[in-house]
């Protein structure tokens, strides 16, 4: 059977080489909806179904294509509490980035790391971007929703250190965001009716003119002061990560290290809650990593490897961050695939 013989009309089939995958929830029963499209999803991100919502009527379906490493999809579905754990990222090898620009309904309660993502107020965001390789928590709307999914070195190009711009927010207020969800709203429109070569532009466009839109907000594109503030933002930042087992490293050291004027320098760390702030979180992400590679070692050798005090603070701060102390989290890892087999 042609996989396009539902779209309607006298819409010609696909180029072979667009890969594209439908699902419906329609064809399950009432029932089992929810949990269907749990599974259909469940690779990239976790449905936290509440046994009022099972018991409640749900609809939902999507539309996958992809080209080469970019892929693009069109989702409609019912509001549903969503979830990329840091246990389910430490299984995985998924890191692009995600871009959702809701055409209809939004997202909110935008929550990465340990609280609310800065700027999740003033109602629902018509864009979100979200690094696939950190954890997030979000409640989506009853909605349609157009992703475009793209390596990191496309991001990079307006953000110097890409992970910055998880969990960013846009609202419809500029003309530039509204250029950028106008752009992708065509490209949903007419993605059956384009070559490869077309689709794969129209994915990379949109996503320019989103990374465009998230950097004029940011203060990170557009003048000769922003280019400084990015070069001086990545010197900081390979720094840090070439220096994260030291336990002399501090937002202080860092600043006499490289020489650079120590107001800059915290400025360019505000988005992440500071310069300190930064460092504890790419040390915490580290030792989760470390806690799955390296069963063999202690919390107390990984917290000590990472320049902490005691594992006492460790814990604590690993806590605030994660939900959870280490070695509940270690014990997840391990568990995960079995988890996953019995979810199958």
């Amino acid at each position: 059977m042609n996989p396009n013989a539902y779209l309607a009309g006298s819409t010609p089939p696909l180029p072979p080489d667009i890969a594209h995958h439908h699902f419906d929830v329609a064809a399950q029963a009432p029932e089992r909806r929810l949990l269907a499209w749990r599974d259909q999803v469940g690779h990239v991100v976790d449905v936290l179904p509440s046994l009022d919502a099972l018991q409640q009527p749900f609809n939902a379906s999507i539309d996958r294509y992809r080209v080469g490493q970019l892929m693009f999809t069109d989702c409609r579905s019912d509001a549903m509490r969503l979830e990329r754990s840091l246990v389910r990222i430490s299984r995985d090898n998924i890191r692009d980035f995600a871009f959702h620009v809701f055409l209809e309904g939004g997202v909110d309660g935008v929550s990465v790391r340990n609280g609310p993502r800065a700027g999740d107020e003033g109602g629902a965001a018509r864009v979100l971007a979200v690094d696939l390789g950190q954890p997030v928590r979000m409640l989506r709307h009853a909605c349609r929703m157009l992703t475009f999914f793209v390596p990191a070195g496309l991001v990079q190009e307006v953000f110097p250190d890409p992970q910055a711009i998880h969990g960013r927010m846009l609202r419809d207020t500029m003309p530039l965001t509204r250029l950028a969800i106008s752009q992708a709203a065509a490209l949903g429109q007419s993605v059956c009716s384009l070559s490869a070569a077309q689709v794969q532009a129209g994915i990379t466009d949109c996503v320019r003119l989103l990374l465009a839109a998230f950097g004029k907000e940011a203060g990170l594109a557009g003048n000769a002061r922003a280019a400084v503030r990015a070069a001086m933002f990545g010197e900081v930042r390979r720094y840090i990560q070439a220096n994260l087992h030291q336990a002399e490293l501090t937002p202080e050291s860092v600043v006499q290290a490289l020489r650079l004027p120590r107001p800059t320098v915290y400025r360019l760390f505000q988005h992440e809650g500071g310069l300190g702030a930064y460092i504890r979180l790419l040390r915490l992400r580290l030792a989760a990593e470390e806690l799955v590679r390296y069963p063999h070692l202690t919390v107390m050798e990984v917290a000590y490897g990472l320049g902490f005090g005691s594992a006492s603070d460790f814990t604590r701060a690993f806590r605030r961050a994660y939900d959870m102390p280490p070695q509940e989290f270690r014990e997840q890892s391990w568990m995960w695939p079995e988890r996953a087999r019995l979810r199958a």
